[in-house]
């Protein structure tokens, strides 16, 4: 069971969990977010990349509020890179990964799978609780009391093979797995044509890690937007 958004780490999640010889079910959430167009991406990447189903689920975090990824907040805009790592900014969904996770381990438990890919990462990320070691570790051992197949001795893994990595990382991985990050979308605030902002975290972090890789940044950006 692999987490895809339609982004660039779970992108390369996928292709890690392909090339390691899983039979790959994708799961995508729905959750009212301003940036709907990663869904078309996920379904792009899960249908280059070999998974076996597309799964996307309806969960309506907008009704809940509090991000600016799901209510009427502006997305932060230019952010210095210590000032994301330094605080959790609002496009941080409250509890977003332990939603996603605790139905990606209902679907799991549904079709006897035991492995839950998630492309998490603890070091070019923007200050999300939820994509630490510890939050991870602390989700394994959960879903292994808490299910009817945790309790049969049928353990459960979390698997979170980019945690450790730099976006430069995730990208030359990517690339050597032969993920077409033209495929993928990483922008919180696309225009209407579905084009990048390229100035919002997500953003800056993915053309910082195209620059740093020493790779082209296929996305396409909105006239007067960051080319990287």
């Amino acid at each position: 069971m692999v987490l895809v958004s339609g982004g660039l780490d779970s992108a390369t999640a996928l292709a890690i969990c392909r090339a390691a010889g899983y039979r790959a079910h994708a799961i995508s959430f729905d959750y009212g977010q301003r940036h709907r167009v990663e869904l078309q991406a996920a379904a792009r990447v899960a249908r280059s990349l070999g998974a076996v189903a597309h799964q996307v689920v309806p969960v309506g975090l907008d009704r809940l509020g509090g991000s600016a990824l799901t209510d009427a907040i502006e997305v932060p805009k230019g952010r210095a890179p210590e000032a994301m790592a330094r605080d959790i900014p609002v496009t941080y969904v409250p509890a977003r990964n332990t939603v996603f996770l605790a139905l990606a381990l209902g679907y799991a438990e549904v079709i006897g799978a035991l492995d839950l890919f998630i492309g998490a990462n603890a070091l070019d990320y923007s200050g999300y609780p939820d994509c630490r070691p510890a939050y991870l570790q602390a989700f394994e051992r959960l879903a292994n009391l808490a299910t009817r197949a945790g309790v049969e001795g049928r353990r459960f893994h979390i698997h979170a093979p980019l945690i450790d990595m730099t976006k430069a990382q995730i990208i030359r991985k990517g690339v050597e797995l032969g993920v077409d990050f033209a495929l993928t979308h990483s922008c919180y605030d696309p225009d209407p044509e579905g084009r990048a902002c390229g100035r919002c975290d997500s953003c800056l972090l993915r053309l910082k890690g195209f620059v740093e890789a020493g790779i082209e940044d296929p996305a396409v950006y909105a006239p007067g937007a960051a080319d990287g």
